[in-house]
């Protein structure tokens, strides 16, 4: 027996604790908090799938996209995406392959409804899930049209986005795809 459990045992039986009540003191936690409703559980369960599965109601343009990410992107993303303090969104010169491969959304990611994800849960970095449904489809139809993906006059919503073919789709192992052909 270590020296920190035997100090443990130590204290609960100087406080007069024996082992059915130390259970229930495990049991019990550290008081912090509470169990978690199945409402609040819905309220965070905001997973997006490649199917677009849990993509929300709402709609969003290239022209609105634009105007959100010159107030709330620019800062960190740079003009048009070609990045600045943070990633490069767009623009890519260098294929995956090449001596020096970029990463943008154009290059590398192989479904547009995780870039909907991705920005409705961690941007803009200094305010992460502060953005509307109707703002993350209008700056997802907005990168996605940087990455000339989509055109200028398309608009992004449940039934659009999943639609939308990423250049590099095959570019990824689909683990569903793995397991169909297992069975």
């Amino acid at each position: 027996m270590n020296n920190n459990r035997k100090i443990l045992i130590s204290v609960l039986i100087a406080a007069g604790i024996n082992s059915s009540s130390a259970d229930e003191i495990k049991d019990a936690g550290p008081g912090l908090g509470h169990k978690a409703s199945p409402e609040e559980i819905a309220a965070w369960n905001i997973s997006v799938f490649p199917d677009g599965e849990g993509l929300p109601e709402g709609e969003g343009s290239v022209v609105q996209g634009e105007k959100i990410y010159q107030q709330k992107c620019l800062a960190c993303h740079g003009e048009n995406g070609l990045g600045a303090t943070a990633d490069q969104l767009a623009g890519a010169q260098m294929g995956l392959t090449s001596e020096y491969p970029e990463k943008t959304i154009g290059s590398y990611w192989p479904y547009a409804t995780t870039l909907f994800d991705v920005v409705r849960r961690a941007m803009p970095m200094t305010a992460p899930g502060s953005l509307t449904d109707n703002e993350t489809y209008a700056l997802t139809a907005y990168l996605l049209h940087l990455n000339n993906i989509i055109g200028k006059d398309d608009v992004m919503n449940a039934s659009t986005l999943p639609k939308v073919k990423m250049p590099n789709i095959d570019g990824f192992i689909n683990i569903y795809d793995i397991e169909e052909k297992q069975k």
